[in-house]
C-alpha cells in the first residue's frame, strides 16, 4: 500500500477547517475515506475463494486506481491495472455519481454524469476505450432507464464525446 497518513489526525479546529484549499475534506477526513479500500483488500485476501474467483481482491482493490498513478491505495498505472479493474472503477463511478440514495450529495442528471466521466478519461483517470464502450453499447441508457429517478434521464450526446 502506498497510501501516505497524514502528519495529522485530530481535528485542529474551524481555522485548520476553513483553510482548506477544495472541498469540505481536510487531509486527515480524505485519508479516512479512503482507508476503506485497504480493509477492503484485507478482508477480501483473508477469504478461501475458489481459483476461479482468485482474483477478486486485485479487481476490487484496484477500482480506486488511476491509469496514471495517482489513485488508492497503491498508486497503481495503466501498465497494471487489469481490464476488470478498468471496468470496476467506471461502474462505480458511475453508479456513485447517479445514486439517489446519498445523504450527502444530490444525484447526477445522466447527461452531468457522462461528462464527469469523459473528464476524467481526459484527465488520464479512467479508460478511454471502456468508456467509449460504455456509450456505443448503450449500457449507460439502459443503466439509467432501469435505475435513474425519471428526473434524471436526460439526453446524451454520445457523439460529443466519442470525437473528442
Amino acid at each position: 500500500m502506498k497510501m501516505t497518513a497524514p502528519s495529522m489526525q485530530a481535528n485542529l479546529g474551524e481555522i485548520h477547517n476553513l483553510s482548506i484549499q477544495k472541498g469540505t475534506l481536510t487531509e486527515s477526513d480524505r485519508y479516512r475515506i479512503n482507508e476503506h479500500i485497504i480493509a477492503t483488500i484485507r478482508m477480501l485476501e483473508s477469504l478461501p475463494f475458489p481459483k476461479e474467483l482468485a482474483r477478486i481482491p486485485e479487481i476490487a482493490g484496484g477500482h480506486h486506481e488511476t491509469l496514471k498513478g495517482t489513485g488508492y491505495p497503491k498508486k497503481l498505472t495503466a501498465e497494471n491495472l487489469s481490464l476488470e479493474a478498468r471496468i470496476l472503477a467506471i461502474a462505480d463511478i458511475f453508479e456513485a455519481l447517479t445514486a439517489g440514495d446519498r445523504p450527502y450529495k444530490k444525484a447526477k442528471t445522466l447527461s452531468e454524469a457522462i461528462k464527469i466521466l469523459h473528464l476524467m478519461v481526459k484527465d488520464q483517470h479512467l479508460d478511454k476505450d471502456l468508456f467509449e464502450l460504455l456509450l456505443t453499447s448503450g449500457i449507460y441508457q439502459r443503466y439509467a432507464e432501469q435505475y435513474l429517478e425519471p428526473g434524471q434521464l436526460d439526453e446524451v450526446d454520445i457523439q460529443h464525446y466519442l470525437k473528442a
